[in-house]
């Protein structure tokens, strides 16, 4: 029974990981484009949020890497389990893919909004990955420990670039009504959703990877993360 419980926690805490990173990254390919159309000329904020975009791309393939050693598929959670989702959601009213990006070029308050919303997600997600790191049910699986050991290395670098642009424009940071909603995501999917899905007896496994549909193989910093965790 407790070796039940461990498996399932680890197992859907992966599923949630890996939802979210292949969200992460995918969704960082419309901000790029905005930079690229908005300023051509910031080549450090665009390569900036490049590597935010590339070290997201590691994070799911390590996620998807830690399944394929124990020969599972991750349980099939959607947008709901999604942080970055149900933020833009909540501060956009509109889902990611449906995020007019002719607007977020053309307007400095809609961009500014994303790029805070962007830097409260990537802080959450440092202070949520310390406390896993001293989960006592994480701490049994070393392949998963350092997972997260990387991708705490790699937090801080996500939510600078979105910071100091806000900053060197004299922008606005976040707000305590921005800092309640995203409190209020996390503790949704905390107190909420991770429960009833943990108590699911019917909840199915995912049937290919989320990104089957992408072209080309991993990219060669993906392929240090593997080697990194063989």
């Amino acid at each position: 029974m407790i070796l039940w419980f461990r498996r399932r926690y680890l197992e859907l805490l992966g599923s949630i990981y890996i939802y979210n990173e292949h969200r992460g990254y995918t969704a960082i390919d419309r901000v790029i484009e905005a930079i690229r159309r908005r300023a051509p000329d910031d080549a450090g904020f665009l390569a900036a949020i490049e590597k935010h975009r590339a070290d997201e791309r590691k994070h799911y393939v390590m996620f998807r890497r830690w399944f394929q050693l124990q020969g599972l598929m991750p349980f099939a959670v959607d947008r709901t389990c999604g942080h970055i989702d149900r933020f833009v959601e909540i501060m956009f009213r509109s889902s990611i893919d449906g995020l007019d990006n002719d607007a977020l070029v053309a307007r400095d308050d809609l961009f500014e909004r994303l790029c805070r919303v962007i830097a409260l997600t990537e802080r959450r997600g440092y202070r949520q990955v310390e406390t896993l790191l001293r989960h006592p049910i994480v701490r049994t699986d070393p392949t998963l420990v350092k997972i997260f050991q990387i991708i705490k290395r790699d937090e801080p670098s996500h939510w600078a670039p979105y910071e100091r642009w806000l900053s060197l424009r004299g922008a606005r940071r976040s707000s305590w009504w921005e800092r309640r909603i995203d409190g209020f995501i996390h503790s949704e999917l905390l107190l909420l959703k991770l429960p009833i899905l943990f108590l699911s007896p019917r909840l199915k496994r995912r049937r290919d990877w989320c990104d089957a549909q992408e072209d080309g193989a991993a990219p060669a910093i993906a392929r240090a993360a593997l080697i990194s965790l063989s």
